[in-house]
């Protein structure tokens, strides 16, 4: 199959005062592992349950409680990692990161640092058809997450919810290659499409199951080409800050373009860039400061004295591999190919895989390029309207392409099939039984079509002469007489016998 051909985005320029900037972005990725139970615990992942109510003696670092590894999230972080094209590490090992969590019980993060399961893999982001930034990821390590903290239930005191504590995390933090806020969004939107397709997270970035800390800085215009030609001297590149937390594309964009342009009046100024991390505040609009940056040795990493480390064979990862599902680019290739469409509306149909499964069973046996017109412009233009998901779609897969069987055996015309369209999303059925208990059957009697235009034509001479003189005009008998049948008369024989009529070549 051929791939697609892609050109690489030109970075965003911000024009200060003094001289024309770029901005420089990495994100760290946290996507929590699709398992129904923890990563060193058995106790429940479920969302939404009581708090404190999916707590294991583990997860409460209750004395002599010792941590167990959920092979499930293991393979689940190596399907992820082959999917991103990257290196499996064999061996990897967990440390401890040590500061103060008020939400997490045993007071460090069980995390990997020195040795983690998946090395350098890369994603394509898309921007439009033909344009898209191959973006490197640096590696993939897994990580228990904290719990939450609730402050808006008592003026006085703050609240400790543990659910979340233990639950599995994958960190996927891309290298410094994304130039612009949209890219970053974009990045973002391309893994959490890909993370779906493999199954490894559901990416719902409302529940806090997928959310990114963006790493902004600048550097004048050029700068990041010398950066890149001296094999990544992070010297050349301006002082990171850190915007902690972001759980919508939206949010992103906006913090990413506020943050390069703050540190841009303040280098243009005469000030220089503490490195620290922000939050960025959706209601004015603006990052603020929440601590200063820390550096590996500020959490006092060691390895991890009750776990082993992880040693993996080649033959397990190899299976793994072997059970890879199609993925995004794969797939938009190959509807390219396979079904003559467009690379944006290949774009369209496979941004959700249950989109493409769904627009795979209505083509199947079938024209592509009308499957994909009527899954396009109909299927998803009114699921949108409504508020539905594709899961949700009154009229299944099988019913639309019983519609379009019909079309293509010339029993309905496209105006009909609009019609029973509309019928089989309100009331449902099967659509050619709807058709022949309605009447609603192409006709396809020529003589009966032929009978209908000159009837017409006998009440409009006038317009038959005018129409003789100016051929253009004949389209305004295949409407009076699609109208005189009904919309049931096939247009195509109307067409014909009209010109036929008129003389027209």
């Amino acid at each position: 199959m051929t791939e697609l051909a892609y050109t690489e985005p030109k970075p965003k320029i911000y024009a200060g005062a003094k001289s024309d900037w770029e901005v420089v972005i990495g994100l760290e990725v946290h996507a929590q592992v699709a398992s129904k139970s923890k990563l060193f615990s058995g106790a429940s992942t479920t969302f939404g349950a009581e708090p404190n109510s999916n707590v294991s003696l583990v997860d409460a670092a209750m004395p002599g409680m010792l941590p167990v590894v959920n092979e499930f999230c293991i393979e689940q972080a190596v399907r992820t990692g082959l999917g991103l094209k990257a290196e499996i590490n064999l061996y990897s090992r967990f440390d401890r990161k040590n500061y103060f969590y008020p939400d997490l019980p045993q007071g460090y993060q069980i995390s990997q640092l020195y040795h983690p399961i998946v090395g350098e893999g890369e994603i394509l982001v898309d921007m439009e058809p033909g344009v898209a930034r191959l973006v490197r990821v640096e590696r993939i390590h897994v990580e228990q997450d904290a719990g939450k903290s609730v402050h808006d239930m008592d003026p006085e005191m703050s609240f400790v919810d543990l659910n979340r504590t233990g639950i599995a995390l994958m960190e996927i933090v891309s290298r410094p290659d994304i130039r612009g806020p949209e890219e970053a969004a974009e990045y973002v939107r391309k893994l959490r499409q890909i993370l779906r397709y493999l199954g490894t997270c559901d990416g719902n970035m409302q529940e806090g199951s997928m959310r990114a800390d963006v790493n902004v800085s600048v550097c004048k215009a050029g700068t990041y080409e010398k950066f890149r030609a001296s094999d990544n001297d992070f010297s050349l590149l301006g002082t990171r800050c850190e915007i902690k937390n972001m759980n919508s594309m939206r949010f992103i964009q906006q913090a990413i373009d506020y943050e390069a342009k703050r540190q841009i009046a303040i280098i243009e100024d005469g000030g220089t860039i503490d490195q620290e991390t922000r939050l960025y505040d959706t209601v004015k609009g603006e990052t603020r400061s929440m601590r200063s940056k820390e550096e590996a040795h500020d959490y006092r990493y060691f390895p991890c004295p009750d776990l082993l480390p992880l040693e993996i064979e080649q033959s397990w990862v190899d299976g793994i591999a072997a059970s890879l599902p199609e993925l995004p680019d794969e797939k938009k290739a190959r509807f390219v190919t396979d079904y003559g469409m467009t690379e944006y509306d290949a774009g369209v149909l496979t941004a959700d895989v249950a989109n493409a499964t769904y627009f795979e069973t209505v083509a199947t046996g079938r024209d592509g390029k009308t499957a994909a017109n009527w899954v396009i412009n109909e299927l998803f233009g009114r699921l949108n309207k409504e508020g539905h998901t594709i899961d949700e779609s009154p009229i299944s897969a099988m019913q639309l392409g019983s519609i379009l069987d019909l079309i293509a055996k010339g029993d309905i015309s496209g105006k009909i099939a609009k019609e029973l369209f509309e019928i089989v999303w309100a009331e449902g059925g099967e659509p050619a039984e709807i058709v022949e208990a309605r009447g609603m059957k192409q006709v396809t009697d020529t003589g009966a079509i032929e009978a209908a235009v000159d009837e017409v034509m006998a009440a409009n001479p006038d317009k038959v002469a005018a129409a003789q003189a100016k051929p253009s005009m004949a389209g305004w008998f295949v409407g009076q007489v699609m109208k005189t049948t009904g919309g049931k008369a096939n247009p195509k024989a109307v067409n014909e016998i009209i010109r036929a009529k008129l003389g027209i070549e």
